[in-house]
């Protein structure tokens, strides 16, 4: 079927049209009518690599990647709270903590290995506290279940924090030595008593009282987080609570404590470190900042935009943008991304995909965007090469190739440069696996402050090193914050947060509330989990879930196929009993491109982070005749 949309090209004709087609567009319109989107789910050397050949080749700062569409506003309030988006305890550390707030995640279907640890603190005694519209897997190892109404967040956690605030179980020693804003914290928090936030968020006061002095009075409690929280237009709201809630009970800075964000990538956290956010450069360096952006222009030799640039979903609106607009976007290069699949509102997204001049896209499989390109780069899975990934707890480790790639496809980091070398850029990483220990090496150099310490040799000794390690001496540091934070007065800065109600509510026509998610058997839009055998056996084909009332309610059966519509798209698929779901509330994973659940969710952003609230939509469930 490919051969009726492509054809077969020698890899310089294909570089060359691709190069040429960039170019060819940044000299008729400028810079800024180039995006890229970079991958989370290679190493940090290709990750560093295309960021900076988007800011020296490209001219402008149009490049992101998936952590938009599923921790921006994390990081957003993280590194206004603490003054870094990185963990402040490893996984692990759940051994350590006798309570354990897991919020807005699915860990035992999503986040297995995490999952595992959780289980086994569980039963060595830890208290889990389970926080999600959905009761999930976890929910059978947790001493109390929250499930709170979809899109209560703020509600939920305020009235944690005014029952601490009020019975006085705050520590008070922390919050003077090392905290700014609580008295404004604590003005704002008297009017959400869990009386009042009851019928808001649906879970009775005398449990929000119970779970508040459980956690501000437990020797060592520890927040994880998921995208449950982070995928709302308040998501930097409910990730300003949480930080709010550790730092006032001194519940951060020691074993079994702090805030744990759960990256749904495998380098989520090294892409980002890498310099992957359009409003921020290697290290989290602002791009706006002079000194910081002139540091990298002598490091690069080459001068950078000082405007940060377009996130995930404004460049595929900026795709649609009309021809007199100056940033309108033309061009794009995609690697390791599918937003025809991950984006919200995909009829939107794919229109603004179709809409571009050129179009290259570098990737394992003919995804549902490589569909859409004029130029494809076949690239290498992680056992076909080498580099390094940063996980979700902060280690840098090293991958080595193990197997050669299928046919003539080439690793990312040598496509990458030879894509710069023919946009100009005079690179010379030169050494064995396209120059992999030159790039770290020049990594290193970019983020001194967290990787100094980790050399190329010591990887290879040591297979992983936990950062921040300053030094070749330093054993790197899993627990981070324990005397200070990394903002500029070394303070954990609160910020209060009021109510913020999603951008669409369920009415009379459309009126139940989607969530989407991912199941244990498919990750993320499907391009390579369903490629499996195995895991297509398992989990064949799309489903929607509904409680045992609501498919009364609706006069349906489980197994009955059924239309599920927002205002924005409609697609068909099964149904299936979950009593777990809520009332009301219908859940979708969106890895099934024959029932995208993406064509169904809003591109409404969350005003600080620009992250897309896909967590939140209203639909309507229909039997199909």
């Amino acid at each position: 079927r490919w051969a009726e949309v492509f054809r077969q090209a020698s890899w310089d004709e294909a570089l060359d049209l691709a190069a040429q087609g960039l170019l060819r567009l940044k000299q008729a319109h400028g810079p800024r009518a180039l995006a890229g989107f970079g991958s989370a789910k290679g190493s940090n050397e290709e990750a560093y690599l295309f960021q900076k050949l988007v800011r020296t080749g490209f001219g402008s700062n149009n490049v992101d990647h998936c952590t938009r569409l599923c921790h921006a506003s994390s990081v957003t309030a993280l590194l206004e709270g603490v003054g870094s988006g990185a963990v402040s305890n490893p996984v692990s550390d759940v051994r350590h903590a006798d309570l354990v707030l897991v919020i807005g995640a699915n860990p035992t279907a999503n986040h297995p290995v995490a999952a595992t640890w959780m289980k086994n603190a569980a039963a060595a005694g830890t208290r889990i506290v389970l926080a999600d519209p959905r009761r999930t897997g976890l929910a059978r190892h947790a001493w109390r279940v929250l499930q709170f109404r979809a899109d209560a967040d703020v509600a939920m956690l305020n009235a944690l924090l005014h029952v601490i605030v009020d019975e006085g179980l705050v520590d008070e020693a922390f919050v003077r030595q090392r905290t700014r804003g609580y008295e404004a914290l604590a003005e704002h928090v008297r009017a959400y008593s869990p009386e009042r936030m009851a019928p808001v968020c649906g879970i009775d006061a005398s449990t929000l009282r119970e779970v508040a002095r459980a956690y501000a009075t437990s020797r060592a409690s520890m927040i994880l987080w998921g995208m449950g929280v982070s995928q709302h237009v308040h998501g930097t709201d409910n990730a300003r609570c949480l930080i709010a809630l550790a730092a006032i009970t001194g519940q951060i800075g020691r074993p079994g404590t702090g805030l744990h964000p759960l990256r749904g990538q495998n380098n989520v956290q090294g892409a980002s470190d890498a310099g992957l956010i359009p409003m921020m450069l290697p290290n989290y360096q602002r791009v706006d900042h002079a000194p910081a952006r002139q540091w990298f222009e002598q490091l690069w030799g080459q001068p950078l935009d000082a405007r940060p640039g377009l996130t995930v979903v404004e460049i595929l609106h900026q795709a649609l943008a009309p021809e007199s607009d100056p940033d309108k976007v033309r061009g794009m290069y995609i690697m390791g991304e599918n937003p025809a699949m991950s984006d919200p509102d995909l009829n939107h997204a794919r229109e603004g995909l179709a809409a571009l001049s050129h179009l290259v896209v570098q990737d394992l499989f003919l995804t549902e965007t490589a569909w859409l390109a004029d130029v494809v780069l076949p690239a290498t899975a992680w056992p076909e090469k080498t580099g390094t990934v940063t996980n979700t707890d902060r280690m840098v480790q090293m991958g080595r190739q193990a197997i050669d790639p299928p046919g003539d496809a080439r690793p990312d980091l040598w496509i990458i440069q030879q894509l710069a070398q023919r946009m100009g850029l005079r690179w010379g990483y030169d050494g064995p696996h396209s120059g992999v220990q030159a790039v770290y090496g020049e990594m290193r150099q970019a983020m001194h402050s967290t990787i100094a310490g980790v050399t190329g040799q010591r990887l290879e000794r040591e297979g992983s090193v936990t950062y921040p390690c300053v030094g070749d001496d330093d054993p790197g540091q899993p627990i981070v914050f324990t005397e200070r934070v990394p903002t500029e007065d070394g303070r954990i800065h609160l910020v209060p947060a009021g109510l913020l109600t999603a951008a669409e509510l369920p009415d009379g026509d459309y009126p139940l509330v989607l969530i989407t998610g991912r199941v244990l058997e498919h990750w993320h839009t499907g391009s390579m989990t369903r490629r499996s055998e195995v895991l297509h056996a398992l989990e064949p084909e799309a489903v929607a879930t509904v409680n045992g009332r609501e498919l009364q309610r609706l006069g349906l059966h489980a197994g009955a196929r059924v239309r599920v519509s927002s205002r924005r798209g409609a697609v068909e698929l099964q149904l299936r009993r979950d009593d777990g779901t809520p009332d009301g509330t219908v859940f979708m994973p969106f890895a099934f491109r024959e029932a995208a659940a993406n064509l169904l969710t809003h591109a409404a952003l969350d005003p600080a982070a620009k992250i897309a609230e896909v967590k939140y939509c209203a639909v309507r469930v229909q039997p199909l005749q």
